[in-house]
């Protein structure tokens, strides 16, 4: 049995919750992180129930397409979840990554827990102090909610149909 495997049965695995458009780029990314144990990907952030990709992409239910991610904190930490966040969008565009538009497609970090919310405003504050970016950014720092998981079509999309991601890295 896989370490990551003996962590989820064990109780030892968390959840962290992030938004940084198309969520099929973004799953595929964490996917590939070690310490990850499983990815899946749905709407939060809104307000409609059990929303559907055709309600989502209606840009009127408030969610965004996001990632819940489960991982052992014993192998990575919720910083270095932080770190691979920041490096695959844009967090700069509004409602929007690459030729994405919608509020569906925002950076948002939805944090779990009082220290995920710590940790995310301080990540945020350095990268801002860093100046990597030209113009300010507008990654939310959310409460998770409710988390709606996506048609399974959509789940590993990636992996299911031999395609590279859409998401590059971020400047």
């Amino acid at each position: 049995m896989s370490s990551s495997k003996q962590s989820e049965q064990s109780g030892r695995c968390e959840k962290a919750t992030f938004a940084a458009g198309c969520f099929w780029g973004v799953e595929a990314a964490f996917a590939k992180v070690p310490g990850v144990f499983s990815t899946q990907v749905g709407y939060t952030g809104g307000h409609t129930e059990n929303p559907t990709y055709k309600e989502v992409c209606t840009d009127r239910t408030g969610h965004a397409e996001a990632v819940e991610v489960t991982y052992d904190p014993a192998q990575i930490s919720y910083q270095q979840l932080l770190d691979v966040f920041w490096s695959i969008h844009d967090p700069t565009t509004l409602n929007r990554q690459g030729p994405d538009v919608g509020s569906q497609y925002r950076s948002a970090i939805f944090y779990h827990n009082k220290d995920q919310q710590r940790a995310a405003e301080a990540s945020k504050r350095r990268l801002e102090q860093s100046r990597r970016f030209d113009k300010p950014i507008v990654t939310e720092i959310l409460p998770a909610s409710q988390f709606y998981r996506a048609e399974e079509y959509h789940q590993r999309y990636f992996e299911k149909h031999s395609l590279p991601s859409c998401h590059v890295p971020a400047r």
